[in-house]
Parts: structure tokens; sequence; C-alpha cells
């Protein structure tokens, strides 16, 4: 598959995706996020892989100044009629997670809920695809500006799949890849187009963000609604990096 099959996948299920489960937090999880960023209302926030803006709005109605990024114009379209019956201002920007260009220097950045990382296009090296993306945000910061994101927990997907499944082509061992037909998630899809996501153990995260010019602060368990500052699970289905911009790439 292309990215532009990730690009039909969220354009397709945007209408779905702010009814799932995972999406009704939203408050409590911008309480933690404001709390871990500790800077003050008006700063200028990026959001990447904003979705349908859950985060993005919910930041601009606490007063700052949000941009958010995706690669699904439906999610966008979402988002920005979302803006307007609740009478909020956040700059919508569709774009790929590896190459998109804004014009200032934030004060902090998240991708959060599989916004854009681990995303992958068949022949995709999940390193080089995810540590472009992280240089791309490094660019976008001002120098000790926060980055906070969220990946798939690979010690989970590991214990998920067997020998057998690897013989299938259904996981990668290797690269700790899932790949799964597109049908499984949207109703007349082909059967023959997959979704690769990768996961991620913690020691990979931390080697990435450095070399993208990163310190990792902290590493916490990434479950969508309950943010927290305990240690990761080993079945939690995501993981989350505090980091901070220490130097250009």
């Amino acid at each position: 598959m292309t990215q532009n099959n990730w690009r039909y996948f969220f354009d397709e299920y945007a209408e779905k995706y702010d009814n799932e489960i995972f999406t009704k937090n939203t408050k409590a999880e911008i309480d933690f996020i404001e709390q871990e960023l500790n800077i003050p209302a008006g700063s200028f926030i990026l959001d990447v892989g904003c979705g349908t803006g859950r985060h993005s709005i919910e930041l601009a109605k606490r007063g700052y100044s949000v941009t958010g990024i995706d690669i699904s114009e439906r999610m966008l379209s979402i988002a920005r009629k979302k803006c307007e019956k609740e009478s909020v201002s956040v700059d919508f920007i569709q774009a790929n997670a590896v190459d998109f260009k804004v014009n200032k220097l934030y004060d902090a950045c998240i991708c959060l809920c599989e916004g854009a990382f681990g995303l992958l296009s068949e022949g995709e090296d999940p390193f080089d695809r995810d540590i472009m993306i992280l240089k791309n945000i490094n660019k976008t910061l001002k120098t000790g500006s926060k980055f906070i994101f969220t990946a798939l927990n690979g010690l989970r997907m590991i214990r998920l799949f067997n020998d057998e499944d690897v013989s299938k082509g259904k996981f990668d061992q290797l690269a700790i890849v899932e790949s799964s037909p597109m049908s499984d998630y949207l109703e007349n899809a082909p059967d023959n187009i997959f979704l690769r996501e990768k996961g991620f153990i913690a020691s990979e995260l931390v080697y990435m963000l450095k070399i993208a010019g990163f310190l990792v602060e902290n590493i916490w368990g990434g479950t969508a609604g309950s943010w927290n500052r305990k240690p990761l699970r080993m079945d939690e289905i995501e993981l989350m990096l505090v980091s901070k911009k220490e130097r250009k790439c």
C-alpha cells in the first residue's frame, strides 16, 4: 500500500472517529497535557496528526494558539465544523507529517493517539520514516520546547502474535510491524490492501528522539483517557514519551 491508502482509510473513518470509546476523555487528557507542558496560555502549540481536532480544540478553548496538521481532509473538515460550532479558532492544515511546513516556531508539540507515528506505507522503513517525522517536528520548535507523543506499545504487540502469524505475514517479528487487511476496519475496503503499523519499545524511541535532537524526560503509560505519571504496563496499547528539544537536528 501507499501513504495515499492511509489517507483513504482516515477519510473513510473520519465520520466514525468521534464515536469511538477512546475519544470520550478529551478534557482529562488535556488536563494532563497542560500539566506536562507547563506553558502559559497564548503559547503556540502544534498538534501533529490532529484528526478531528479534539485535542486541538480543547487546547484552543483554554487560550492556546493551536495549529493542527493531518493527512485526512475529511478529518479536518469535521474539525473545522466543530470549531465553528464551539466558536474557537484553530489553524488546520492538510499535510503529511513527514514533510509538512509551517511559518513559525512553536512553544510545544503534541502527536497523540497514533496521529502519525508508526503508520507505514508498503516497503517503507519504519525507522527512516518516523525519524523524518521527528526531525521535521524538531524544525518547528523553539529550543527547550516540549514534545509529547504516544506510539503503539511494542511489548503488547509482541505478546499478541505467534510464530504462525509470522509465517502468514501478519507480523514482522524483527521490525515489530503488524499487517492487517483494511477490510478488517472498513466495510467495502479491498481485501488486498493492507494497513501496516509499527509497535515500539521505549529504548527504540529514546534513541530515535536523540537522533532527532530531543532529550526524553519521562516515559509513561499511554492508555487514552487515563494518562498519568505511572509506569508503562506490558499490555497497554500505547506508551507516552515526554521530551524536549535539546538542539537543532
